[in-house]
């Protein structure tokens, strides 16, 4: 079983910028697509961002398009997400996981992203 941890949250004021990593305890399986995806208050949890199992294509979703940026290493076992240019609205509790939610990962504690105006 895989266990994910993500860290590298915190607080950020607009404009500003932070690094999520995840690290899984099991082996990020090279064949895998891998995610980021997040809930922020009073909110359903949404993807953000997901990449491929080698690392050759990522997609975004719209409101992060140009300011995110999704990566993985996969021998160290880690997915990133770059985010710059952040607003209040990227506040939110984010989670890394399998981008095919059917495998029953589970999600982790999360790390909490708060961005002040």
């Amino acid at each position: 079983q895989v266990e994910l941890v993500q860290s590298g949250g915190g607080l950020a004021q607009a404009g500003g910028s932070l690094r999520l990593s995840c690290d899984a305890s099991g082996r990020l399986s090279s064949t895998l697509n891998m995610a980021w995806f997040r809930q922020g208050p009073g909110q359903d949890r949404e993807f953000v961002a997901g990449i491929s199992y080698n690392g050759g294509a990522t997609k975004y979703t719209d409101s992060v398009k140009g300011r995110f940026a999704i990566s993985r290493d996969s021998m160290k076992n880690t997915l990133y997400l770059q985010m710059n240019s952040l607003k209040p609205e990227d506040t939110a509790v984010y989670y890394c996981n399998a981008a095919d939610l059917r495998l029953g990962w589970p999600w982790g504690q999360g790390t909490q992203v708060t961005v002040s105006s």
